[in-house]
């Protein structure tokens, strides 16, 4: 399949282009607003066109586009991929909220055109295996986060206008999380403190809370350590899994957890979890089923994207 990348943004460039490679696959056209970046990132990357505007990428010959824009620019820009016949792999989260996830999903059905969330820890062999152990626990909480130092105060998940902030960037993937082995809450709490006078939330603490006393619990942040995990309580284990959704190491990952008596840590080897989300993306292309990221789950997972912010905003609990 030949990709086209709109932007020169550093998780497409470092990380998806090569992972498109790996999977077996061409990237053949790069845009950017700035023609000589473009023109600069297509000479580094080996990458066969370089346009200076987006439309002329979606305009060229191409199958698909890989769209890493900022946040609020995300609908936008995959709406006139789709205008083109041209199948959408989408960073996350796909959307602003809710609501223009919906409209994202029923626009590319419209136009018969695949649109996939690219939450690539969910194509992860461990993530797999983690859904596995936890449908043996009977779950009684889970916990989740996602936590860096963000020290660039220009960055444009700063930008309140770009739909930027913590919950928006790195939270998404724990509340993500918290979803995958707990699915929709029924209400929320959640508190959020700007630290860096951006406009958006820098840190965010929230409950999920769901029937018979089960809840979840999601952190975000750009103020302290590197730290990503997600744990699972149960009446009868639990279940641990460290460098959850960005595996930092070079020596593969693994997990913890122990059911009744049995205590068992599992390794896997190092894996391109881009890579296998790229081969699944095409996979959905070819075959037309529905990917496992697709809009119906990112739509669920704004809803309650959606619920925290409004809870922050009033200081009270608020129904999903």
């Amino acid at each position: 399949m030949k990709f086209g990348v709109i932007s020169t943004a550093n998780i497409g460039t470092n990380v998806v282009i090569p992972a498109i490679r790996d999977a077996g696959h061409e990237v053949v056209g790069i845009a950017s607003r700035d023609s000589q970046r473009a023109a600069e990132t297509a000479e580094r990357l080996d990458i066969s066109h370089s346009f200076g505007s987006y439309e002329q990428l979606l305009e060229s010959n191409i199958d698909a586009v890989y769209n890493p824009l900022p946040n609020a620019l995300h609908a936008e820009w995959t709406k006139r991929a789709a205008d083109h016949g041209l199948h959408v792999l989408c960073e996350k989260p796909l959307a602003a909220d809710a609501e223009q996830a919906r409209e994202m999903g029923d626009y590319c059905d419209e136009q018969g055109v695949t649109l996939m969330e690219a939450f690539m820890y969910r194509y992860h062999p461990r993530t797999e295996r983690a859904v596995e152990i936890a449908d043996d626990l009977d779950v009684r909480s889970v916990k989740s986060t996602f936590q860096f130092p963000l020290r660039n105060p220009n960055d444009v998940r700063l930008n309140p206008d770009l739909a930027g902030g913590s919950l928006m960037d790195v939270g998404c993937y724990a509340v993500n999380a918290v979803r995958l082995f707990l699915g929709q809450p029924n209400r929320v709490y959640a508190t959020t403190s700007d630290t860096m006078n951006s406009g958006v939330d820098t840190e965010l603490t929230a409950i999920l809370i769901y029937d018979d006393g089960v809840t979840g619990e999601v952190s975000s942040g750009f103020t302290t350590t590197d730290t990503q995990s997600y744990r699972v309580e149960a009446r009868n284990g639990w279940l641990d899994v460290p460098e959850a959704f960005v595996p930092r190491g070079d020596d593969g990952t693994e997990l913890e957890y122990a059911i009744d008596d049995r205590h068992v840590t599992e390794r896997f080897d190092p894996t391109n979890q881009y890579a296998l989300e790229v081969e699944h993306f095409v996979d959905c292309v070819k075959t037309g089923d529905r990917p496992e990221t697709d809009t119906d789950e990112a739509v669920r997972t704004m809803t309650v994207i959606d619920a925290l912010y409004k809870s922050a905003r009033k200081r009270q609990p608020v129904p999903v």
